[in-house]
């Protein structure tokens, strides 16, 4: 019943989301402003879309060296499946089954590696919002001016983010100095759990906590930390390429700040972000950059479709491959959320 009941207001949500994003909206205008778009650049949008994927599945790699290593080619195979969970199932389910569906294919820990995907969040929070600063304090000053109220929401959600996410970052950082004493201090709370309960909650602490490994040495860090650029300026080039596709006035600099308001979309709850990042788009775009609303509109739905279809294509067949299809998908969500939370 609850995970009907959980359906219903994703569904309502995303509907809700898209009400808004096409309110008052030419669609036979959109289907023309789509159709005028420049096709080579669209194609290089595209390209891109598959190139963030291999970078995603490199950084991995590297995270997961100190849990014993994965080859290159399951770490891209699990990327493209849990992406392409994301996108069909809501609460980005495939942020769990990523993990989950690698441990079937090297000799890690689901829950070890779930750790790494964790890190991997901080790390891309801690990049956006590095290329969102030099936006606000290099290259937007033009459009500071055209909207300031705007532009000081953008400052200030931005450093409330960087704020929360460098103190994750010391709280995994503290988890990950001494995984066995972790342990042994969770196993604590028997006193108020039964004693099997509380036993496997150790151990599951323990083994994210050691998943975290890569924390305990600055340098790996900053090396994975280094990493991310190539990987959010990837991304950053497929969004101005779809803008230049539509003959919008953005610079390549000014996707710094269309992430920002891209990862707030994305944030919401929907399968594969349908309605959040619409309007995120949408409203930046018309807000600071004044492009009309029936262009800003086509060009969304071109960026979602690129965001979410290559890595929608190859999981499925990867998963296809490992005899899983979209109801195998959902179970195996269940499965490693279960895992990763027993309680």
């Amino acid at each position: 019943m609850r995970a009907h009941f959980r359906t219903v207001v994703v569904l309502a949500l995303a509907a809700g989301l898209l009400a808004v994003f096409l309110h008052n909206v030419d669609l036979w205008q959109v289907a023309a402003e789509i159709g005028r778009a420049r096709p080579g650049w669209l194609a290089l949008s595209l390209g891109s879309m598959v190139l963030n994927l291999a970078i995603r599945s490199l950084r991995w790699q590297y995270l997961l060296e100190p849990l014993g290593g994965a080859s290159f080619a399951n770490a891209f195979r699990a990327t493209a499946v849990g992406f392409a969970a994301s996108a069909v199932l809501p609460a980005r389910a495939g942020e769990v089954i990523r993990p989950y569906f690698l441990s079937r294919h090297e000799r890690l820990s689901a829950t070890s590696a779930f750790a790494t995907i964790i890190l991997e969040r901080l790390l891309d929070t801690i990049t956006m919002l590095t290329l969102l600063a030099s936006f606000v304090f290099v290259f937007g000053r033009s459009v500071a001016t055209a909207n300031p109220a705007a532009f000081r929401w953008v400052k200030l959600t931005g450093a409330t983010a960087g704020g929360v996410a460098l103190l994750a970052l010391a709280v995994l950082f503290l988890m990950a100095g001494d995984p066995a004493r972790l342990g042994r201090g969770i196993a604590r709370v028997e006193r108020v759990l039964p004693s099997i309960l509380a036993g496997l909650l150790a151990r599951v602490v323990e083994k994210f906590a050691a998943g975290l490994g890569v924390i305990r040495r600055p340098g790996r860090v900053l090396v994975a930390l280094a990493w991310s650029f190539p990987l959010w300026l990837c991304i950053a080039f497929g969004i101005w390429a779809v803008a230049v596709a539509f003959g919008f006035g953005v610079p390549y600099t000014g996707t710094f700040l269309l992430i920002a308001l891209l990862v707030i979309g994305v944030a919401v709850p929907t399968p594969g972000a349908i309605g959040g990042f619409h309007e995120a788009f949408r409203w930046g775009t018309t807000t600071f950059y004044g492009i009309p609303n029936e262009p800003a509109v086509a060009a969304a739905l071109v960026l979602h479709a690129f965001s979410i279809l290559p890595a929608l294509l190859l999981g499925v067949i990867f998963a296809a491959q490992a005899g899983i299809n979209m109801s195998g998908m959902r179970r195996l969500a269940d499965a490693a959320a279960a895992e990763a939370h027993p309680a």
